[in-house]
């Protein structure tokens, strides 16, 4: 018998080392490197976060800031973007939908593509209305981005039009401050986000608001004075962007949200092109005007076309979305044959499923939901965690322990920076997100008389046993993502596409049909 080759046994590695490796092996090197540069950040401003949450919080600072969060989210955008079309104010909402788009699409682009965590709670609470909002990564703040480039455009809006009562104008320059200040203050009160987010997520709002403002002709003129092939143009330009936005580490929504702003611009900027070149718009003040005026239409007809466009928009998303989830199945199975899928790591293939079960969408509610989302609202509805609540905070929170951990064996390591107000309690907490189970609270108070004694859990005498076991209860504690379809890329595009048309063309012309218009002149 022929002697057997024995191979020696493959090293197991470190229980810190798996949670180090895991963004390691998940993303390429240059990706790794620029995550590696800018982690370090995020963990040194965790600590001044909490002290600044900590002194500055009280009840009623909760309830507003997570109520205004509100006003930044996709699903308030969604709705009242069209709105702004069917009332005539055409050329502030096409500008309100490149910027939002552009700052929903370009963030999240980031987010991806550096996979940076959110500030780690503890120390942090997390306040907020919204449970999926939680689960993107931290850099930049898209709430931020939103923010900042719809007020920086309504300033430099109202500033232009000297037609503005001038009490009027200073009003509304004092609600838009207002709005930004909010949001921004916002995130780092209710422990989204730290400062580093929401600074950088600023900057590329101001930066869309301003590229729109200032070249808000030259765009116009290119898109709606030109034939068929600027569509066209702009539906391939859009559809290279989903193709490299970059595949994160962990699960993560944002690639979702910008899937669905980006059928968006495609349908807003179409339906824009055809409705200026119908016999149902208006070329002034600007290209593809919805024809309205109050005076005419009066409060009745004008409630009427909100409700009646509303309406059309969610029976769309309704009928649409699980049609083509039962009809592009197949046709998914047939390209991946062929070789030519363009599948993404978190998307299960047509092929290893049957069916499409209904799903839930965090863009846009469903119309039954409306009523129990307005409920939330109106009754001020609003969790306060502490502890992870994605992959990506399970991970920080395990790699810090583990940084922390190797810091304690090191006799080298220098004098560790602190609060001048509070010593060095926030940092201590960090990394040490318990867990609620009946194991989880005598382990939470064992890490508390550790952290009252200086020690962090894991210093002294923990075995890999344990270290794996905590890790395990980690993974069990935080939300566990949704399966994803690779359909589904696709039926966002279409949908939201859809929206965006129903809103600037479709609804308008039915509007006229069915005497909610101001007649075809």
């Amino acid at each position: 018998m022929a002697d057997i080759e024995k191979k020696p046994p493959t090293p197991v590695p470190d229980a810190g080392l798996r949670n180090l490796d895991h963004y390691k092996s998940r993303l390429p090197k240059y990706r790794y490197i620029l995550r590696q540069k800018f982690l370090p950040l995020v963990r040194w401003e965790t600590p001044y976060l909490a002290w600044f949450q900590e002194h500055v919080r009280t009840p009623g600072l909760d309830t507003y800031f997570a109520m205004t969060a509100n006003l930044g989210t996709h699903t308030f955008f969604m709705v009242m973007l069209p709105i702004m079309f069917w009332f005539g104010f055409t050329s502030l909402g096409r500008a309100m939908v490149h910027i939002l788009a552009a700052g929903v699409f370009f963030s999240g682009f980031v987010k991806d593509l550096l996979c940076l965590p959110r500030p780690l709670s503890p120390p942090l609470h997390r306040i907020t209305m919204s449970g999926s909002a939680a689960l993107e990564y931290g850099f930049p703040s898209t709430h931020s981005t939103n923010a900042v480039s719809v007020g920086l455009y309504g300033l430099l809006a109202l500033r232009a039009d000297s037609s503005i009562d001038p009490t009027f104008r200073l009003s509304m320059q004092l609600l838009a401050w207002i709005y930004m200040i909010s949001i921004v203050l916002g995130r780092l009160y209710c422990g989204m986000h730290g400062f580093f987010d929401v600074t950088i997520g600023s900057a590329l709002g101001a930066l869309l608001a301003w590229i729109q403002w200032a070249f808000r002709a030259q765009i116009d003129t290119f898109i709606y004075s030109g034939d068929w092939k600027v569509p066209l143009m702009v539906v391939a330009t859009i559809l290279v962007l989903v193709r490299i936005h970059p595949e994160p580490a962990d699960p993560c929504p944002c690639f979702d949200d910008g899937v669905a702003f980006a059928g968006v611009i495609i349908g807003v900027n179409v339906g824009h092109w055809h409705f200026a070149h119908s016999r149902f718009s208006l070329h002034t003040p600007s290209p593809a005007t919805v024809p309205y005026s109050f005076v005419e239409l009066g409060l009745g007809k004008s409630i009427a076309r909100v409700l009646l466009g509303v309406i059309i928009i969610f029976a769309w998303r309704e009928v649409m979305k699980p049609t083509l989830h039962s009809l592009l199945p197949p046709v998914f199975r047939w390209i991946e044959q062929i070789g030519l899928s363009l599948p993404r790591r978190d998307y299960k293939k047509a092929s290893e499923y049957t069916k499409v079960p209904a799903l839930a969408d965090d863009t846009l509610p469903r119309l039954q939901e409306l009523p129990a989302l307005i409920n939330n609202i109106s009754r001020r509805t609003r969790s306060d965690s502490v502890g992870p609540q994605s992959a990506a905070d399970a991970y920080e929170t395990l790699a810090y322990r583990e940084k922390r951990r190797r810091e304690s064996m090191d006799s080298t390591v220098a004098n560790r920076p602190t609060l001048n107000t509070g010593g060095n309690k926030y940092e201590r907490e960090m990394g040490m997100g318990g867990v609620e189970t009946v194991e989880g609270k005598v382990a939470g108070m064992m890490q508390g008389v550790e952290m009252s004694e200086g020690k962090f859990p894991g210093e002294e005498g923990q075995g890999e046993a344990q270290e794996r076991r905590e890790e395990a209860e980690m993974f069990m504690r935080i939300e566990r993502p949704r399966v994803r379809y690779d359909v589904e890329v696709i039926t966002k595009l279409f949908v939201y596409s859809g929206i965006a048309w129903l809103a600037v063309e479709g609804n308008p012309v039915l509007f006229e049909i069915m005497g909610l218009g101001m007649g075809v002149r």
